[in-house]
């Protein structure tokens, strides 16, 4: 703001001319004045710039000074707004007040508003199953102390596609029998590390991905996994099965199988022929059938370390089988390295009784199209050294970057 003085008695407010007995002259345009300043007697000329941003602090000031009354009686800072950062679960809690009234999202649980079709309730030390909205197609339930699902637990959940209950203290005389009948599009049951006896009853057709590892099975029957077209991945590792009879052969799907750490004396029958990894290590078999790998068309990875095998239970290229790329054998009772196939890309022998490098388990044939695709092997546990490798092995397995001896 600038002053002059001068020999007028008048007023000048930018555009605005103010004279002393005179008329108002306003050329503002959208602006206006607030403030009447008072002309002094004698003639002098004061010119104000006055910016519009002051005008407006000057609203927001008039406006705030009204609220504050309010604010005041309601026991609260008005200005709180201004400097207070609000908590995450201040927004979820505004997302489950606007939801009273039906499908509310349980207080032991968070429902984000960026995915409203999740409900997260694990770590929460729950002991019983929450409500179920009826929109919530993926459903945490991990890591908490539930003991049992009755059936009224999933009346409302017929949208659920996730269903993850791992880490929890579940019994398999608890669980309902019609608790998954409804669920017609789950995809996705995570029940490992339970205490199951068995596979609950009534799964649904529609899974792909059952993990029940690390429970107290001892026995699967073909109406365990009845009518289970699309499932593709199946861990039952880690329990006390003794025995499943036929039951996989329903799965027309199953890419992955994992049965280690169980009480099998023999090779499941019926085993899928689209088959990509089977896991079948720490158990007690101790013979492969005839024609044990013959029937698959795509398994790549076989392992069945820490079983009982020996020489005399093996048939004779049994592993000499195009595609496949891991073989595990390691911890079990081998005299002799097994005649493998030239494809075969990873062995593990390690822990045996093997007394001879037979060279012709890798190659029968040697030249330059005629190789091993062996690159990792190894022996370490057994009865060999790494003088016993013939020198001529170089050309065999001229692509194994390691051979532990």
């Amino acid at each position: 703001m600038t002053v002059e003085e001068g020999n007028r008695g008048e007023l000048v407010v930018g555009q605005l001319q103010v004279q002393q007995g005179g008329h108002v002259e306003h050329s503002f345009g959208n602006s206006f004045v607030t403030q009447l300043v008072v002309v002094q007697p004698y003639k002098r000329q004061i010119t104000l710039k006055i910016c519009v941003t002051m005008a407006m602090r000057l609203l927001l000031v008039f406006l705030l000074s009204a609220l504050l009354p309010f604010s005041l009686s309601q026991g609260r800072d008005p200005l709180a707004w201004l400097y207070t950062r609000q908590s995450p679960g201040y927004y979820y809690g505004s997302i489950q007040a606007l939801r009273a009234g039906g499908g509310d999202c349980p207080e032991e649980c968070d429902c984000p508003p960026t995915f409203p079709v999740a409900m997260y309730c694990d770590g929460r030390g729950l002991t019983a199953m929450p409500t179920i909205p009826s929109r919530i197609k993926y459903l945490y339930l991990q890591n908490n102390a539930i003991t049992a699902v009755p059936d009224s637990a999933m009346v409302n959940a017929t949208n659920l596609v996730w269903l993850m209950m791992h880490h929890n203290q579940l019994r398999s005389d608890a669980i309902g029998s019609e608790v998954f009948l409804k669920l017609e599009g789950l995809e996705r049951l995570y029940l490992q590390h339970n205490n199951l006896t068995s596979i609950p009853p009534n799964l649904p057709r529609s899974l792909r991905d059952l993990r029940i590892n690390h429970n107290h099975i001892e026995k699967v029957t073909p109406a365990d996994l009845e009518g289970m077209d699309n499932l593709t991945i199946l861990y039952l590792h880690d329990n006390a099965v003794s025995d499943m009879g036929a039951s996989l052969k329903a799965l027309k799907s199953l890419t992955l199988l994992d049965i280690s750490g169980n009480k099998l004396t023999k090779v499941p029958d019926a085993l899928p022929e689209h088959l990509h990894q089977l896991y079948l290590e720490s158990n007690s078999i101790d013979s492969l059938p005839e024609g044990f790998l013959g029937g698959f068309t795509q398994l790549q990875y076989v392992r069945m370390a820490r079983n009982q095998l020996t020489d005399k239970g093996i048939p004779a290229n049994t592993f000499n089988v195009t595609g496949l790329v891991e073989l595990d054998l390691s911890f079990n009772k081998l005299e002799r390295i097994p005649i493998v196939s030239t494809t075969l890309q990873h062995l593990y022998l390690q822990a045996n009784q093997i007394k001879e490098f037979t060279l012709g388990s890798f190659c029968s044939i040697v030249d330059v199209t005629n190789f091993s695709k062996l690159q990792s092997l190894r022996l370490d546990g057994n009865e060999i050294n790494r003088q016993d490798i013939p020198s001529d092995s170089a050309l065999c397995l001229r692509q194994a970057s390691s051979i532990e001896v």
